[in-house]
């Protein structure tokens, strides 16, 4: 059997943000095992799942995707919506737009310090979508 949700998150700024309650929520009524594949439609965002606990973790990751990826680099030819585009772009494609993840038990079996994060790259991105695909 296969499921599909569409997810609207509320706007964030730039960083890397929490979202797995948000999933959780929207999707209450998980079948007791599968797995939920999600899919963020944009390109200057990303997801990945990361540590939970510890809310240096976040911050951490932001100063690092942004030293491996600054912005205001000369060699940049699409700037035309900022300095902040092309590198999410980049940004985007390093980590991902999609993930799957094991239901087990009617949840997502994620570990016991993971989450999910939306990795927000814009200064100004608005809101995102997810689809999420549940398969059973």
């Amino acid at each position: 059997m296969i499921k599909q949700y569409e997810i609207k998150l509320p706007r964030f700024g730039r960083g890397f943000h929490l979202i797995t309650g948000i999933i959780e929520k929207t999707l209450a009524d998980l079948p007791e095992q599968g797995i939920v594949h999600l899919f963020l439609r944009h390109t200057s965002a990303a997801l990945t799942i990361n540590e939970n606990a510890d809310p240096d973790v976040p911050r951490d990751m932001q100063y690092a995707i942004d030293k491996l990826v600054p912005e205001n680099d000369p060699g940049y030819i699409h700037t035309i919506e900022g300095p902040d585009d092309m590198p999410a772009h980049m940004k985007s494609s390093l980590l991902s737009v999609s993930l799957n993840i094991p239901i087990t038990n009617g949840r997502m079996n994620l570990g016991t310090w993971q989450g999910v994060y939306l990795c927000e790259f814009r200064n100004h991105g608005g809101s995102r979508k997810l689809t999420a695909t549940i398969y059973s």
